[in-house]
This record gives C-alpha cells, structure tokens and sequence, in this order.
C-alpha cells in the first residue's frame, strides 16, 4: 500500500498518485519516454543499467517492468539474473558490464568515478553514448527513487518499455 492517499482514477498506483499534481506528472511522463523513446544504447546495455538502479532503488514497479523487445534480444530472467551480479558475470559483454557498474556508481557512489572508470568506460562507449547512459540513469534513479519512497505497488499487468 502506498504511503500517501490519492485517489483513484484506475490507472494504477504508479500512474494515480502523481496525478495530484498533474503538471508535474506530465514532466514525469516526458522525462520518461524521451528516455525509452530516444536512446541510442543496445537494449541489453539500457537494461543492464536500468535493472541495476531497479535493484539499487528496491522499486517493485521497476524490478516488474520488462524489455518490450527483451526475448528478441535475449533478455530473460536469467539475463537479469547475471546483471544482479554483473561483477563476476562472464555472460555479460564489457560494455553490459559497465552499463551496469556506470549505473551503480551512478547511483551510490558518483564522487567515486575516478580516472580509472573514466578511461574504462572511454574506451568501450563514445561521448555521445556516455551522454545517452547518464540520461537514461538519471532517470531511472529519479523516478525509480520516488516510486520506492512512496512505497507505489507494481500494477497488476506489467509495464513494457
């Protein structure tokens, strides 16, 4: 259950609740499918760092929600699983494994991105992609974040992106 009261409109608690506040649900909304509309990253690299802040934000909405286009791609459970553990993964690619570890430090450690990183991501992804990940994580981290805080339940039919 939701930590806030907010009525009903029969969108689901991940959609009702910001509808109190409709022009900044709009922005939400924007934010969001600009992201998911507009990235230019391999979807299994999006997912890995979407899926790692999912992990990261304890967001029920967002550890529910799937790849629209996952099974073409060969992201299933088990993908997911090795993102969990994208550390000691030898399925991930590199550039998997850095989606995720970008968007782990993204997350909880930003002021521990050292030269080391840089140059580690540097080599696998182009400025422009760098520019694409920080995007996409912040708004997987931002909206992730609220949902988690306001304790918002995953809707009963599953959200694809």
């Amino acid at each position: 259950m939701a930590r806030i009261s907010f009525p009903e409109h029969g969108l689901g608690e991940h959609v009702d609740w910001a509808l109190m506040r409709p022009e900044m649900a709009v922005g939400m909304g924007a934010l969001s499918k600009a992201v998911y509309e507009n990235t230019q990253l391999d979807l299994r690299e999006r997912e890995a760092a979407r899926w790692t802040i999912a992990l990261i934000n304890d967001c029920v909405v967002c550890q529910d929600t799937r790849a629209r286009e996952g099974a073409a791609h060969g992201v299933d459970d088990g993908f997911y699983g090795e993102v969990a553990s994208w550390g000691t993964s030898t399925v991930l690619t590199d550039r998997e494994r850095l989606a995720a570890e970008f968007a782990q430090r993204f997350a909880l450690e930003h002021q521990q991105m050292d030269d080391d990183f840089w140059d580690r991501l540097r080599a696998a992804y182009t400025d422009d992609e760098v520019a694409d990940l920080t995007m996409c994580c912040g708004m997987f981290l931002g909206l992730g974040r609220i949902l988690a805080v306001l304790g918002v339940r995953a809707p009963d039919e599953r959200i694809l992106v």
